[in-house]
């Protein structure tokens, strides 16, 4: 059953803020591809100020997001920002000059890179920072500490309000959290790939954030593979909703801690998932979709 309440799903925190479980993805305006346009995608201004005027108080995007475009399309939208609106940010990657994605996580480029953030963005502190590493499966180390401590010292400088970790392993996490206090974790994970089932609850059990990328799978196959599953399909129509809502549905029941941030360059679809937020899940939905995991349909 769908409830009658805008914006639902409830609160949780993200360090020191609190924000609706249902947030914002800003990486698909950077166009086709992250590297992205040098101009505005049609519309982006449009949605952005959508979804801030439905509720939204919890924006993710990145430098690296068409070069600084995304960023910037921000900043035109929502700049003076209202009160309560966190902008979450992520560091450690930049575009080589042949248009590829590369580490640049050395101390002081994640420093540069918070402050070009901060420069783009039009403002003097974020609500979080993301450490994304770009293999999940490195062991960490001292380079690792060092890393960590680099985002530390912003966060004891005033330019972000807490620390967080993208794109990690379990050890990461542990690590991490020897050295300082961890508001988010943003790692790949939907109703088809749970490969973080173990950082998940990891974080639940510790009451950090977990905002998982790709809710609805991964551009490509993965994607196609959810919108088309017969179990999803058949929930959702008995529900009354659409494949993609039940699948944003089923994270913010899976686990307390869930933020969600779906992206997209369209108000209809930033309308159809915000209202995944109102979705209830009835036991023989969850018995469904858990039926679904059981059967070794995720992977």
């Amino acid at each position: 059953m769908i409830a009658n309440a805008p914006l639902a799903g409830g609160a949780f925190a993200l360090g020191s803020w609190h924000v609706h479980r249902a947030g914002y993805g800003a990486m698909q305006l950077s166009g086709d591809g992250l590297y992205g346009p040098s101009g505005e995608i049609d519309g982006a201004l449009d949605v952005l100020r959508a979804a801030v005027a439905a509720g939204v108080d919890h924006i993710d995007t990145a430098e690296f997001y068409g070069t600084g475009t995304v960023n910037r399309l921000i900043r035109e939208a929502l700049h003076p920002y209202p009160p309560g609106l966190a902008i979450v940010s992520k560091v450690a990657a930049r575009w080589d000059a042949g248009g590829s994605l590369v580490r640049a996580d050395d101390p002081d480029e994640l420093r540069r890179g918070i402050e070009d953030n901060l420069a783009t963005l039009g403002t003097d502190r974020l609500a979080a920072v993301n450490l994304r590493m770009m293999e999940p499966s490195e062991n960490p180390g001292p380079r690792f500490d060092a890393q960590v401590a680099a985002l530390v010292q912003a966060r004891d400088d005033g330019l972000i309000d807490g620390v967080g970790l993208s794109n990690v392993s379990r050890h990461h996490l542990l690590r991490a959290l020897d050295h300082t206090e961890v508001v988010c974790v943003q790692n790949l994970f939907n109703l088809v790939d749970q490969r973080s089932y173990d950082v998940l609850t990891e974080c639940q059990s510790r009451g950090i954030a977990f905002v998982p990328y790709c809710p609805l799978g991964l551009p490509g196959t993965q994607r196609r593979r959810l919108h088309a599953d017969p179990v999803l399909v058949a929930v959702a129509a008995r529900l009354g909703a659409t494949p993609a809502q039940v699948a944003l549905a089923w994270l913010l029941d899976l686990a307390p801690n869930i933020l969600l941030i779906p992206g997209t360059r369209s108000r209809a679809h930033l309308a159809e998932n915000l209202a995944a937020a109102a979705i209830v899940l009835d036991e023989p939905a969850r018995a469904d979709l858990a039926g679904r995991e059981q059967s070794g349909a995720v992977p």
